[in-house]
């Protein structure tokens, strides 16, 4: 261990490329070091996410296992034991600080494949309490930066949508299934164009959200299941080169036991090293879940509009004070930070889309930029929706007596005419309703279609839903 004239400890540690100073404390080499000291851009704000680094641990778990099982000689029980324990330990979120690179470096991601080498290495020889590995040699065994890293993005992908968005989505459809039954029996008018349409009953409108996100949850199922399949195992370019036989398999084989999920090697690995398809549809799904969630947002914050000039339909939350010079005055906050995570959702299917469409021969080199923008939709979204959910959902009231008024106020209510004196003269009837502000009984009687026992004997708004 040396010490600079600053007081900074580090110790020289080396690669390819000669010796490198690394702070004495952290647990990454050379390669790290050089990523971190080349690459300036967003250091500390937007290094790689949490979730692409324990699915590399759950892959580097994997792969010693299986070159354990292969290649006994060579990954012996020392050295799987080791790297099983720093890998753990990653997962377990034990070693955060020792991965500081930044999304923007290399496209392959080959430096954070490097730095998770790097960490588990040296950690592992620190569990063992001797240098028995090498960060190519041993963690790095069968392996290519061109295959863990898209691995890593599909695992990480997988788990995220799985076990943190869809149960999200979940929660907020079980609290929108206990306001249907609620509102049962409330009707209200509906709208089509933001203009008054026929009624509608609000349990009805609320079966709409629930039913949208309900499929949504389906989409997402079906998105998820081609990301289930895994490159590792391709190496370099797709070949295999230096994997032993079945690798791939076995290693697939782990890392599904490993996360409980039917993960299985890929069938065509010059396919899942340079194409990036599975990303671009799984993310579609998620991008379709943020335009029903902004749909949602929208038809609460307006019928909550108000509370007085509005159509304050309904009633939400107070969370907070809205204004800083109107007293008294709430905002609908929770609204509209889903719709801000439903923009930038947005956004980042459109990165990830031309990100998807820049593969080059056998290698995608987008993959940090895609990664990162996939794991912050999911990220985002699943945290918008608990909060959506818990700070304004579950305090949704029908403001009966506004709903009953505006109801009765429709003239939309005239399409119930329809049959009793056709189309052209119910639409008459609106326009003079409307013209001379004057009730849809007293135009239709004025105009002489109907009498004033014959309309009350058909005119039933609560029954036109």
């Amino acid at each position: 261990m040396n010490q600079d004239t600053n007081t900074q400890k580090y110790r020289i540690e080396h690669d390819s490329m000669g010796e490198v100073k690394v702070p004495a404390e952290s647990y990454w080499g050379a390669q790290t070091q050089r990523s971190h000291d080349n690459f300036p851009i967003g250091v500390g704000i937007e290094t790689m996410p949490k979730e692409i680094i324990l699915a590399f641990g759950i892959l580097k778990k994997a792969a010693a296992l299986a070159n354990n099982e292969i290649v006994p000689d060579r990954m012996t029980e020392a050295k799987c034991k080791a790297i099983s324990k720093a890998c753990d330990e990653i997962n377990e979120g034990l070693l955060w600080d020792h991965f500081p690179l930044v999304v923007w470096q290399t496209g392959s991601g080959t430096q954070s494949n490097m730095n998770v080498n790097e960490v588990v290495a040296n950690r592992g020889n620190a569990i063992a309490g001797e240098k028995i590995l090498h960060p190519n040699d041993d963690v790095n065994m069968s392996q290519s930066s061109n295959d863990t890293f898209p691995t890593a993005l599909h695992i990480a992908a997988v788990l995220g949508i799985e076990q943190k968005l869809i149960p999200a989505v979940n929660e907020l459809v079980s609290v929108l299934q206990t306001l249907e039954k609620e509102n049962e029996g409330i009707v209200k008018s509906g709208r089509t164009h933001l203009q008054d349409a026929v009624p509608i009953s609000f349990s009805q409108e609320i079966s709409g959200w629930r039913s949208s996100l309900e499929k949504d949850i389906e989409l997402l199922k079906l998105s998820v299941s081609p990301l289930k399949e895994l490159a590792l195992g391709g190496t370099a370019v797709g070949t295999g080169l230096n994997a032993p036989k079945d690798f791939d398999v076995k290693v697939a084989k782990h890392i599904a036991e490993l996360t409980g999920t039917d993960f299985v090697t890929a069938n065509n690995k010059f396919h899942a090293l340079s194409s990036r398809d599975e990303v671009v549809f799984a993310h579609g799904a998620v991008k379709a879940l943020a335009a029903d969630m902004m749909k949602i947002a929208n038809d609460v914050r307006w019928l909550a509009s108000g509370p007085r000039c509005g159509l304050g339909e309904i009633t939400i939350p107070e969370n907070e004070p809205g204004s800083s010079i109107m007293p008294g005055k709430v905002n609908p906050t929770q609204c509209e930070q889903v719709t801000m995570v439903a923009v930038q959702v947005m956004g980042n299917d459109s990165t990830i889309g031309i990100a998807a469409s820049q593969g080059n021969f056998e290698l995608n080199v987008f993959l940090p930029v895609i990664a990162y923008n996939f794991t912050q939709s999911v990220r985002l979204l699943s945290e918008s929706i608990l909060s959506f959910k818990d700070n304004c959902a579950v305090g949704i009231k029908a403001n009966k007596e506004k709903m009953h008024e505006n109801l009765y106020n429709s003239l939309m209510l005239v399409t119930a005419l329809n049959p009793y004196i056709g189309y052209e003269n119910a639409a008459k009837c609106a326009h003079k309703a409307f013209e001379e502000n004057i009730s849809l009984k007293e135009a239709c009687v004025g105009l002489g279609f109907l009498t004033k026992e014959r309309f009350d004997e058909v005119f039933h708004p609560e029954e036109m839903i």
